[in-house]
């Protein structure tokens, strides 16, 4: 039997395809993170530096606060003063953090009491507070009119993210220990264009001193274009589309594209006009490698004080009193695992876990639960169908070992640190060089692209795509290695009987939608043209 004609007959039965909390990336990816926006992870990446003449370098990018809607003022969208933004690099495999980056945001008003306007007539006047984040225009090189600041400190923890030797980065461009936050984009009237926007924006990229590290880093906290790309709101309803790829698009096997399936179109991407907030690093490789094998894993996480005591008489910047130990609330490393592999009632205790005691999720990982979903719901019909007699359309290969090495333990040769754990983590090999934008697979390792995902996590590579092949068996089948079909000894075609099935989402993504420099991610949009 033809793999394009198994496609046609799932794709025609399916409108249930994937569970439709599998593809949020993690946007609003638990329960309890879901009334916490200003913590919640929504992507990290983490890939080797392909800006022209930054090679030796590593690009680590957490991105927070979902679903940003670019014209939802007054207040637009500042991180909470109250939380520790972390980025943790283990680099000897253990699954403990030996370095941890962390930041902590503060927000004022200029002279302390914000721009006031006279109201009035002579006599009879009053200095009033203006009700808005900025008076009048703003650019790079005119900063007056701003309402609001927004600044961070950012500090390396060697060690224990707790217990550890913690240092302060040096702003090697203004001295001290203070980093200045961008406004977000609120229109083309206060920053005067997009170009306009751009050029304020990169004006808060700032080289860091980092302690015990002989060369200068870099980094950008503010306001972005979403990257991650998702058919959100029909995923949501049961699929409601073909999740394979269309005629216009190359299927799998004999290479034909399924004429019901889904074709690729920017139109697909819920989030295409959606923010969120980056925290761009761009550090040295030697800085963080250690004495391993030169590959890290790495993961971001958000933590806030145990307790908070509403304040009843509230003012700026005293609206509560918090206290108690910093307690975990926020976890990503690999995109969708906490949607597509977690099961609901584990989803909020994943957020709070460290990589070290992942082994309490095995389960979710050796037997995964939605392969068996999509058998439970068509392997039927589609028998009927073929009048065939197929025992599963899940992989039977138990325990699924291909997940094991995709999500838990990092392809040996390509991805797997020194010592062997396994955990949730990113998994980056810094000896791997980057490749530039316009030679950049979108499907990564899968797509002969060793320098992406899995190996590390780039803004262009098409992880929605990606995870779903790999979950319903595309690692049982050979993949391309150096121009070469290479059999990872995972598993066996026989094992997946839709392994090379093309499934989509129909919303790309790739490297030609992001920025070519530091901090990669496109500028946001703007809340008015």
């Amino acid at each position: 039997m033809k793999i394009n004609t198994l496609s046609i007959v799932i794709g025609t039965l399916c409108t249930g395809m994937v569970a439709a909390n599998a593809l949020a990336s993690s946007h609003r990816e638990a329960p309890n993170i879901t009334r916490m926006p200003a913590v919640d992870s929504t992507d990290f990446y983490a890939f080797n530096s392909y800006e022209e003449g930054r090679g030796d370098y590593v690009t680590l990018i957490a991105n927070y606060l979902p679903l940003q809607d670019a014209y939802g003022g007054p207040n637009y969208f500042a991180l909470d003063p109250s939380a520790v933004y972390s980025i943790h690099i283990d680099n000897d495999g253990d699954a403990v953090e030996d370095i941890t980056y962390q930041f902590r945001f503060n927000q004022s008003l200029p002279g302390e009491t914000g721009v006031a306007l006279t109201i009035g007539p002579e006599g009879n006047t009053r200095e009033v507070a203006i009700p808005l984040k900025n008076v009048g225009g703003i650019s790079a090189a005119d900063q007056a009119n701003a309402n609001f600041i927004e600044t961070y400190e950012l500090t390396v923890v060697e060690g224990d993210r707790r217990t550890g030797t913690a240092m302060n980065v040096q702003n090697a461009q203004m001295g001290g220990t203070t980093f200045e936050k961008p406004l977000d984009f609120i229109g083309t009237k206060t920053f005067s264009s997009r170009e306009g926007y751009a050029e304020y924006a990169n004006s808060f990229i700032h080289e860091v001193a980092l302690p015990n590290c002989e060369t200068n880093g870099r980094v950008f906290v503010g306001q972005r274009k979403d990257p991650f790309a998702v058919n959100l709101g029909n995923t949501f309803d049961l699929v409601n589309y073909v999740p394979i790829e269309g005629d216009s698009a190359r299927g799998a096997g004999d290479g034909e594209g399924f004429p019901g399936g889904i074709t690729q179109n920017m139109n697909n991407d819920d989030l295409r006009h959606k923010n969120v907030t980056a925290l761009s690093l761009e550090i040295p490789k030697s800085c963080v490698t250690g004495d391993g094998n030169g590959t890290i894993g790495a993961w971001t996480t958000a933590s806030l004080p145990q307790a908070r005591i509403l304040n009843p008489d509230a003012s700026f910047n005293n609206t509560e009193v918090n206290g108690g130990a910093l307690t975990q609330v926020s976890r990503l490393g690999n995109p969708l695992v906490n949607e597509l592999v977690i099961g609901l009632k584990d989803k909020d205790r994943f957020s709070s876990a460290e990589p070290k005691d992942d082994i309490q999720f095995a389960d979710y990982v050796t037997h995964p639960s939605l392969p068996e979903l999509l058998n439970i719901l068509f392997k039927d019909a589609v028998n009927q169908t073929l009048g065939t007699n197929m025992d599963t359309l899940a992989p039977t290969n138990f325990p699924r070992n291909d997940l094991l090495t995709a999500f838990l333990t990092g392809f040996e040769g390509v991805n797997q640190l020194a010592a062997v754990t396994p955990s949730e983590m990113l998994r980056l090999n810094t000896g791997i060089a980057a490749k530039p934008a316009a030679e950049q697979s979108a499907f990564g390792v899968a797509g002969d692209d060793l320098a992406g995902f899995p190996n590390g996590r780039r803004p262009g590579d098409d992880v929605v795509d990606i995870a779903l092949r790999v979950v319903m068996g595309r690692l049982c089948y050979p993949i391309p290695v150096n121009g070469e079909a290479t059999d990872l000894g995972l598993c066996q075609p026989e094992d997946a009987n839709v392994g090379e099935v093309a499934f989509t989402d129909g919303a790309p993504v790739d490297a030609g939608m992001m920025n070519v420099a530091f901090p990669y991610l496109a500028e946001p949009v703007p809340g008015s043209e």
